[in-house]
């Protein structure tokens, strides 16, 4: 049976390495794919589990988010925005992509004043 021309390709595993800050020359969309693939590994683990949980909150077809897992396509669009909102690894990687590395670092600092506010809260409570 011969490919229509409705079929999907599939991106080659080649540039896998992170580009650098300062690029000049846009993502290929096979680097795309591998980074934000490396991100999901690592927040989610590379199980058939993580594959379960990232449909959960992206409602994608289970057989593209594989896809996904194994950096043979990226996220795009509604979904992308989805994996922002429950991966920290996926935000975190797309601020870098995006040249926003100082929105990292504040971010992080945003976080450790909750957690440093949540302990104080937690002093108080061990405190009475």
């Amino acid at each position: 049976m011969s490919r229509t021309k409705k079929d999907r390709n599939i991106q080659s595993k080649s540039g896998k390495e992170f580009p650098a800050d300062d690029m000049k020359a846009p993502l290929a969309s096979s680097q795309f794919a591998a980074i934000i693939a490396d991100a999901l590994r690592r927040e989610f683990g590379g199980t058939n589990s993580a594959v379960k949980i990232v449909v959960g909150f992206t409602h994608a077809n289970e057989r593209a988010v594989k896809n996904w897992f194994s950096a043979k396509n990226g996220p795009g669009g509604s979904h992308l925005v989805a994996l922002m909102r429950h991966s920290e690894e996926v935000f975190e990687t797309l601020l870098i992509l995006a040249g926003r590395r100082h929105l990292l670092t504040v971010k992080k600092i945003s976080d450790v004043r909750v957690k440093v506010q949540q302990m104080l809260e937690l002093l108080d409570e061990i405190q009475r």
